[in-house]
């Protein structure tokens, strides 16, 4: 009889492995999909602000070192190094 009760345990082990496996390829295809919205979204918005590309590589590098976060950055990105001394000049 324990063996029975073992095999028992056993084949409910199998089962909970199985399960725990379909879990774990949902939330995969869930973490993929939600990142792909999520990039969706952030690429409407940046459309929807009609900045241009260089612009836009600038403001994200001021974001990306803090600049921004203070509210220096707002009106005017940062120059790129030659229209810097150009304008000295």
């Amino acid at each position: 009889m324990a063996i029975t009760r073992a095999a028992k345990v056993e084949a409910e082990i199998g089962k909970v492995k199985a399960k725990i496996s379909e879990f774990q390829t949902r939330l995969r295809e869930l973490e993929q999909k939600k990142t792909e919205i999520e990039n969706t979204e952030i690429v409407g918005i940046v459309r929807g602000m009609s900045i241009p590309l260089e612009e836009l590589a600038v403001l994200l590098q001021a974001v990306k070192g803090g600049g921004a976060a203070s509210g220096q950055n707002d009106q005017k990105p940062a120059p790129a190094p030659d229209v810097e001394e150009e304008t000295e000049e």
